[in-house]
């Protein structure tokens, strides 16, 4: 039975929460921490654990009835939390954004090397049943050569959203609506598409005014393997609209999921291909279905590699990558320069100094509340 501890006890919290309960069989919620010890204490009464309650996750560092740690804390407690768990052995599923900054990804990589605990970054969409699918297909070589790829991380959040005390500022949130939200975007931009060669990138913030980081980026984007991409991340958009689009050489693949096929007539132009548009559904959705989804899939993930001493599908490193993502997008933005990948300490936007002394404060952050009523999270989108 693995005992499970878990920092923060804010919105998301409640997911990981019921996500261990679905799986009560495998793993145990030994405790609960959170700073507002009462907002942990409520989530304890809410789900009705049976476990302890701290105000200070130190006290949980040396538990010996503590093998996994869900770290659902604001981005820039994560390296700190994240490191103290990997050195004493624990297993850690950190919530996305792995880290405000590639230097401190590097740590939490170093100190899970040196102990040999896993390390997994929270990317629940891959096990989204058609996401999944999707993956095996482009895989499997069905669209030959990949050309291009577009991500529309597209929500919306009101002027409130950033009154929230550690929302809306580059040293407590690491970043806007690029580094927040579209983190579920890029995650799967790559682990689709492959590793980035290069980024050149915009960002602007149009109408959120309690805030100084971004809330909209414009990022072209180029392939290893020589394909061309758009990422575009926005809290502007009414309705919330999202979506990935990957042109191939024998057909398009989209999330939410659409096939298309055409084939060209004599003079160029284009007709449906319905016969290989069929095959191609026929194999999409023969493929496998996932027993568990979502976040529990990944924690029943994260459970299995730890009872079987292998590897969790989304790993430390797999979290870096998207932060290196973001950190060319910043760079970039903030710099007016095309950025290389990969990333290292020769970049100035590898630590999160260099970030904070050339990122724009497009606002000034006049409001701050402690904490909202427990209304729980309004997740947007239709991946």
């Amino acid at each position: 039975m693995t005992g499970v501890a878990i920092l923060g006890a804010g919105d998301i919290a409640n997911v990981h929460i019921e996500a261990y309960k679905k799986l009560s069989g495998r793993c145990r919620i030994a405790a609960l921490a959170d700073i507002f010890l009462q907002k942990a204490q409520e989530k304890k009464e809410k789900y009705g654990l049976d476990c302890d309650v701290v105000e200070d996750y130190k006290e949980l560092v040396d538990r010996e009835d503590i093998d996994l740690v869900s770290v659902c804390l604001p981005p820039s407690d994560h390296c700190q939390a994240v490191t103290a768990f990997l050195k004493a052995g624990k297993h850690v599923l950190c919530e996305k954004p792995m880290a405000p900054s590639l230097e401190e990804c590097d740590q939490m990589l170093a100190a899970a090397a040196e102990s040999g605990a896993l390390l997994s970054v929270v990317a629940q969409n891959r096990f989204k049943p058609d996401i999944m699918r999707t993956k095996k297909f482009l895989e499997s070589g069905a669209l030959g050569e990949l050309y291009f790829a577009q991500a529309n991380s597209l929500w919306w959040r009101g002027d409130n959203y950033y009154d929230l005390w550690w929302r809306g500022t580059w040293a407590k949130e690491g970043g806007g609506c690029t580094f927040i939200h579209a983190v579920h975007h890029i995650d799967l931009f790559l682990w689709l598409m492959g590793d980035l060669k290069e980024v050149s990138a915009m960002v602007s913030n149009q109408n959120h005014h309690n805030s100084e980081v971004e809330d909209v980026s414009i990022s072209t984007l180029r392939f290893e393997n020589g394909a061309v991409g758009l990422m575009v991340a926005s809290l502007l958009h009414h309705g919330e609209e999202q979506k990935i689009i990957i042109d191939g050489e024998k057909g398009s693949i989209e999330i939410p999921h659409k096939i298309s096929v055409n084939r060209q007539m004599p003079n160029g132009y284009p007709e449906d291909d319905e016969e290989a548009r069929t095959g191609f559904e026929e194999a999409f959705q023969a493929m496998e279905d996932l027993s568990y989804r979502e976040h529990c899939g990944q924690i029943e993930n994260m459970l299995s590699a730890i009872e079987q001493g292998g590897k969790p599908l989304i790993t430390g490193e797999d979290g870096r990558k998207t932060v290196e993502f973001i950190s060319a997008v910043y760079q970039s933005a903030f710099t007016g320069t095309r950025v290389a990948l990969p990333m290292d300490r020769k970049d100035l936007f590898y630590t999160r100094e260099g970030i904070l002394s050339k990122a724009v404060k497009f606002h000034e952050k006049k409001k701050s509340v402690e904490n909202y009523a427990d209304m729980g999270i309004k997740v947007g989108g239709t991946l």
